[in-house]
């Protein structure tokens, strides 16, 4: 008889020129989509297959990263990466 736990994961998303990147952190997995919704769906059918692997130690519990933002002074670029609103 096979267990099926549900993990809880996180997803970092972000746009590209024509398409969404999804990354799971906890596993460093990433996928892409046309949309955010796609972009998730792809990324959860990686994550399935990669925990699906026998030889990979399961785990029984992810803890979420730390995500936040990071002010960095850029001299002499004119890329605009993200806009200061301050």
């Amino acid at each position: 008889m096979q267990i099926t736990d549900t993990l809880q994961l996180s997803a970092v998303i972000r746009k590209e020129t024509g398409f969404y990147v999804a990354l799971c952190p906890e596993f460093d997995i990433a996928s892409q989509g046309k949309n955010i919704e796609e972009a998730l769906k792809n990324l959860k059918e990686a994550l399935e297959l990669y925990l699906e692997d026998e030889d990979i130690e399961k785990p029984t519990k992810a803890e979420a990263p730390i995500v936040t933002i990071v002010k960095v002074d850029v001299t002499g670029s004119s890329r605009n990466l993200r806009s200061k609103s301050d």
